[in-house]
This record gives C-alpha cells, structure tokens and sequence, in this order.
C-alpha cells in the first residue's frame, strides 16, 4: 500500500465480501482486521478479495513472540526493497540528471560531446525503471481503475507514463525525419520520468524506516521475554526452550534470572523486579503461594513455581496483543483523512487536466503545459493524508505501555482528550481495596461474640469488607460457625441463622428494611461515618447487638491525581455504596467536591448516564466486577489493572501499574497525540494547499516554476515529515513538558516551505 487510498481501495473490497462484518485496513502497520462470518466466509476468501484489489495479503496466523517478529522481518524487507529500488533507479537516472544539468551549459564542450546521444541513452536508461521500478504503480493504477476510482498510484502512473510516451513520441518522430537515432533531439523529458520514480522510491524508502520506528516499543517488549526455562523433568534440571513450557510443569529459577512464565511460589523466598508490569522499582518479596509473572527479574533467592500460564497466555504475552491491536486500529478522526481522500483524487486528476487545458488556452506550448499538469499530479499524492492518524496512534500507543498504560486502540485514545469528568469508584481504586476492621462495638453481649457471628455470616461473601471482617476473626482465634439460609443483598448487606436464630449484618438502610430501632447506636453510628469508616450494624430479630467498623486505607498517591486532574480543568467524582457521611469523610480527604453516596452497584452506570445527559462527557474509573457496566456505559472506561478480567475488557484504557496518577499520565498522552494529529492534518493539507498552485505554474510571472522530478520528492518528503513529527511523540513525558515536540513542527513547516521556493528556483 502507498497510500489512503490504496487502504480505503481495499477495505471497501474487504466490506463487499459476502460474510464480512466489519473491516479496517490501518495504512501504517500495513494490517487488516476483518470481523467476518465463518459460515459464509473463510480467510482463503479474505486473502482473495485483497488480491482481487491488486493487492497482496497473508493470514497472520502467529501472534506474541513469533508475530512480531515476523512483522520486523517484513518491516526490514520493505526497507530493504525501497532501498535497493532507489539504488537502482538513482544509478540509472543519474546519467539523465548530468544531461539535465548540461542543458544550462549549452556551449560547454562536454554539452556539445553529448548531444547527439543524449536522447537513444535516456531511452535505454529510462525504460527499465518506468517499466520495472515504476510497474507497482501502474499495477496499482489499473487495480483502481477497474474499481472506478484512483489512488497515489494513479496520479504516479499517469504523470510519469505521460512524460515517458510524451518523449518516446518525439525521439520516433526524430527517428523518422532524420533517419537516426542520434542529434540534438527536441523535447526529451525521460529524466522527469526517471527522477520522479526514483525519488518517489526515496520517499517511500525514508517512509518505510520511519514507520518501523513507530513499533520498536513491542520489540522492546518482546525482547524482555526470557528465551529459555529450567524445569524439572524425571528430578533432573532441564533447559529447554521457553515455547516448550507446559502448564503445569516445575520451574526453577536461580538467582539474577528472568522468570520465564507465569506461575504460583512452589518452594524458596525471593524477591522479584516487576518494574517492567508495574513502574514499581522497589523488589516485590514473593513466598510460598504468591503469583509470579513472566519477563520479571528474579532476585537473591532461588525459587521453584509451577507454571501456570504459558505462551500467549502470559501477562506480557497479553500486554503485546494488547498494544498489536491497538497499533492496528483506527481513530474516528481518521475518518475525515479518508474522506478527503476519498475525494482528493479524483479533484487532483481534475485540476492537472484544468492546467493542462488553461495554459494551452493563453498560449503555452503542449511541453510546457504537459510538465505544469504532471507537477500537480505528482505533487499532490495523499500520502501524508493516509499516515497522519495511524502514525500517531501507534507511537502513542507503544509509548503508554512503556509506562503501564494500555489503550485499547484510537477510539479511547482520542475520547480521553475529550473528558471533562472523571468518575472513580471508591474500593480498589481510590483506596487500597484492603480493609481492616477498626472497631468493635458491643451493645448486648461481648465483643468477641459479636465478631464471631458476623464472620460467620460473613463467610460466604467475597466482598473485601466480608474478608476483613473473616480474617480479624480468624487473627483472635474465634471458631466460625456455618450459616443457613445465608443472603447476600447487594448494596446492604447479608442475613442468615445461625443456631436457628435470624442475624442481620448490614448498613442502616438494611437494619430500617426490617424495622428494627438503633436507638442508642445512632450517635455512635454517625460519629465512625465522620471518621471515613464504613460502620456495619449486627442485629437479630429484635434489637442492634453492636457495631464493626472497617476502615479502607486511602492510596497514597490518589490525593496528587485528584489535584493534578483538578487543574487540568476535568471535574472529578467519586462514587461509593457508603452512606453519605462516611463517603464525604473521605472525599475530603482527596479534595473531592463532588460525591455520590449511597449508589447500588447496579445503579453506578444509571449515575454516569446522568451527567452525560447534562452534556459531560464522562470517564469512569474502576476495577470492579460491578464497574464493569457503569465502564461500559461511559465514554471512556478506564480499569485498574488489578481489577478483574472482565472490569479490564469493559475498559477502553488499563492501568497495569494500579497507580491513580496513571490516569492523569492517559489524559496527558490523550491530548498530546490528538494535538499531533491535527498537526499531521495540517501539514498534509497545507503542504497541498501551497504546492498544487506552484505546481500549475501559477507563480512563473515571479520566477516560481516547479519540475515534475521535484515536485515529487516535495511530495516525498512531506510523507517523511508527518511521519517524523508522529515520532516525536516518543519523548513524551508526564512531568515535563516538551519543547522540542512543541517547536519542531513550526520549523518543519518553515523548512518545507523552504524546500518548495528553492526546489522553484532550481527548477527556473
């Protein structure tokens, strides 16, 4: 593919395939992610569309390690194609180039010496590379010619074979007048042809190197991966290679070595470097029954695990797929490149016979109005256009998982530039998700008694504040008893009986349901809600028995990410099933204005659905299983990595590193590629904006003309550049702004600007 057109040509074949969903072609990555019916198609039929386009295609069948690696090799190969391409044709064309410069020495003896065989030896130079070297652009021509519209290639082919058969014209008409090949043969422009293939190849041959720059943050991925692993086969430590890890298999791992998969502490104590999953440079201890990741340093100690994820099954293995797929997808703005494109053109084919036909009108010869033409095909190829967006998106995607930021693609990248708040769930996300019970209080009966039966209710509930309550009961060494008729009730809390008497174990709202008075708790009550802890009221059928307060531990950087949101201008709030009290105790602690207590887990994404009826475009932050639709309902849905499989798949964007600041890190990434993007947008319209104009000659009176060679290595670096400028990109970072990102572009635009007027005053 040379451009978005040639895309947009194949995903409009993809989607008029029989079966075929949904189809994305992403131009940068040269990938294609086609959602089809397996019962009405099968890839065979895929792979053949694309060929029927004029295209080539292959299943990508290999993912992780083997994937990417073959996707470098195919990087290196198209590098090395352009290149030789370009070699090839420059040694070619050089020989045409010296005959260009001579024409501005006309006395000179080495002019005269090479007249007479200038036009048989630029025939003979020229015909392969415009037959040869340029064979992929007229192939792509009549690809999009048979499908009624065109593409780069079509502006290509059609400007370089016009001055090509334009000058074969002449040197036959020669041939027959004067009866030889050799003489001072008029209006030769084989050299147009040549150079401008030839510097269309350079273009595309700097395109291609900086392109495979926008993925080296997976390379960088993979390359943490260990190659081999030792386990235990028959008693004896084996080396083998790390695709043949099996599930289950004993590993063992020695000091200062990578861990090669990831698994659960069999035997030893160590610790281990996860700084490249969790930023965290402080070693983690890890013993006995402890999770260990893959691609993590092991420490000082020696260890055995037994393998328990293999293979793509990995966390690293799904961060890459992760970072694939989002370098692959495409971002709604892109839709108006390929629209433009769509149009572009068809416009430029237009305005090139305009020129032709206008400067034939006032005068001009056939030579000098066929040159202006082919300059403003050539110079107004889309290219720029097709790589503005996905060039972006890939480096920023690539740069977000190198600080444990995974963004699932364009569309969440660009929906955080736009948030304006930002809704984060209490438990697990703002507080450590930890609790532990901090108080006890008896009303009839003793403490011990009282935690001891709402521990046992507790134990069938897998909320964190049920946990804590379980294991304080277990750290004072209270026998638990089984419930019958055990009752959880969402957003209240449990009952159930115990020796045949019925026991509650909730908030206030649960206690009221059953009509039972707190009478003298209510003060008690209300003061450990002031204090931030969640108070959770025992009681039978009768009276309140007493009191268990849990108290969550805030994290300790959520307080500098609601400051940093703040001044950000997004407004935040927090969500909490706790009563109002308890809620605003600690939202005050944070510097949260905004707070909304007392919500049923059922309930978060109604609250979301109404702030965007106000207008506000929401986030939504969480890590929860009952996040999971308040995530989806949100514009943007952002999961803790700790939080549950299903919380990160309803995320648009998973923080790997569980660190609030993270979040301010998405936003600032968010803004700083859409504001790349635009950049890319304007440098590519801006660049067709001033060149198709010079290019038609419109600017001759002042000395401004532009040769069609020219013109497209203009077009060529105008590819470069946007791909540059999307590189920049790579030295983002959070706590700094940078100048070099900012400034760069304004000296790009000031440089090319540059290239055209002195391109113009070479060309004159």
């Amino acid at each position: 593919m040379h451009c978005a057109s040639c895309s947009a040509l194949i995903t409009r074949k993809l989607k008029k395939t029989v079966g075929v969903e949904e189809a994305n072609v992403n131009l940068a990555s040269a990938k294609a992610h086609v959602r089809f019916d397996s019962s009405m198609v099968h890839e065979h039929d895929l792979v053949a569309a694309v060929k029927a386009a004029g295209y080539k295609a292959e299943v990508r069948n290999e993912h992780g390690h083997h994937g990417v690696e073959l996707d470098r090799k195919r990087q290196e190969s198209e590098i090395a194609d352009y290149r030789r391409k370009f070699l090839i044709g420059f040694a070619l064309s050089f020989p045409m180039l010296v005959f260009m410069v001579l024409t501005f020495l006309p006395n000179s003896s080495l002019h005269m010496m090479t007249l007479p065989y200038m036009g048989i030896v630029s025939l003979i130079l020229a015909t392969p590379v415009q037959i040869w070297l340029g064979s992929g652009f007229f192939r792509g021509f009549w690809s999009s010619l048979k499908m009624g519209t065109f593409s780069m290639d079509s502006l290509i082919a059609i400007g370089t074979y016009a001055a090509y058969l334009y000058s074969v014209y002449n040197l036959t008409v020669h041939v027959v007048t004067e009866g030889s090949v050799f003489g001072d043969v008029h209006d030769l422009y084989f050299e147009v042809a040549a150079l401008l293939i030839t510097f269309v190849l350079l273009g595309k041959w700097m395109e291609a190197r900086a392109k495979g720059r926008t993925s080296e943050a997976i390379q960088k991925l993979m390359s943490l991966q260990a190659k081999t692993a030792r386990v235990l086969r028959n008693g004896q430590a084996v080396d083998i290679p790390i695709e043949e890890v099996k599930v289950g298999d004993i590993v063992v791992v020695r000091p200062g070595e990578k861990i090669p998969v990831d698994g659960i502490v069999m035997k030893g104590l160590t610790s281990v470097d996860e700084s490249m999953l969790t930023g965290e440079s402080i070693p983690v201890e890890k013993k006995e029954g402890d999770h260990i990741f893959g691609a993590t340093m092991n420490g000082n100690g020696s260890i055995e695990f037994r393998a328990e994820k293999v293979g793509s099954e990995t966390a690293l293995a799904q961060i890459i797929k992760f970072v694939e797929e989002a370098q692959g997808s495409k971002a709604p703005i892109q839709d108006f490149a390929d629209w433009v494109s769509s149009w572009f053109v068809p416009a430029v084919i237009v305005i090139a016979i305009i020129t032709l036909i206008g400067w034939l009108l006032v005068g001009a010869t056939f030579t000098f109005s066929l040159l202006a033409s082919v300059s403003v095909l050539v110079i107004a190829c889309p290219c720029a256009l097709g790589l503005a967006t996905p060039t972006a998106i890939m480096v920023a995607t690539g740069k977000g998982a190198e600080h444990g930021i995974l963004i699932r693609g364009g569309e969440p990248l660009e929906a955080a530039n736009k948030i304006d708040v930002i809704v984060f769930d209490k438990t697990g996300t703002l507080t450590k998700g930890k609790p532990v019970v901090t108080d006890v209080i008896v009303l009839k009966g003793v403490a011990d008694e009282v935690l001891r039966i709402a521990a046992s209710l507790e134990q069938g509930s897998e909320h964190p504040l049920a946990e804590s309550i379980v294991q304080h009961a277990k750290t004072k060494g209270l026998s638990l008893s089984s419930a019958d008729k055990f009752q959880a009730i969402p957003g209240h809390g449990v009952k159930g009986l115990l020796n045949g008497t019925q026991y509650y174990l909730g908030n206030r709202k649960l206690i009221e349901q059953e009509k039972i008075l707190l009478g003298e708790m209510e003060n008690r009550l209300q003061q450990l809600e002031d204090e931030g802890k969640t108070a959770m009221l025992l009681a039978d059928k009768q009276s309140v028995l007493g009191i268990i307060a849990v108290a969550d531990t805030v994290k300790e950087t959520s307080k500098e990410a609601m400051e940093k949101l703040q001044s950000m201008g997004i407004d935040v709030y927090m969500i909490t099933g706790d009563n109002r009290r308890t809620a605003e105790a600690i939202a005050t602690k944070l510097g949260i204005q905004n707070v909304l207590a007392e919500v049923l887990p059922e309930k978060k994404a109604s609250e979301v659905k109404k702030l965007q009826a106000q207008g506000k475009r929401v986030a939504m932050v969480g890590d929860g299983i009952n996040d999971s639709p308040a995530l989806a309902q949100a514009n943007l849905g952002i999961a803790m990595g700790s939080g549950t499989d299903i919380a990160m798949e309803a995320g648009g964007i998973v923080l790997v590193r569980n660190d609030l600041r993270d979040v301010v890190m998405a936003i600032q990434l968010s803004r700083a590629t859409v504001s790349k993007i635009m950049q890319n947008l304007f440098f590519a319209l801006f660049y067709n904006v001033i060149g198709i104009p010079i290019a038609a000659r419109l600017f001759m009176h002042w000395g401004i003309v532009l040769r069609p060679e020219l013109a497209g290595l203009a077009m060529a670096f105008s590819s470069v550049s946007v791909v540059t400028n999307s590189l920049l990109l790579k030295s983002f970072h959070p706590q700094r702004r940078n100048w070099i990102s900012d400034v760069a572009p304004w000296f790009m635009i000031i440089g090319f600007t540059a290239v055209f007027f002195l391109f113009a005053r070479i060309s004159s």
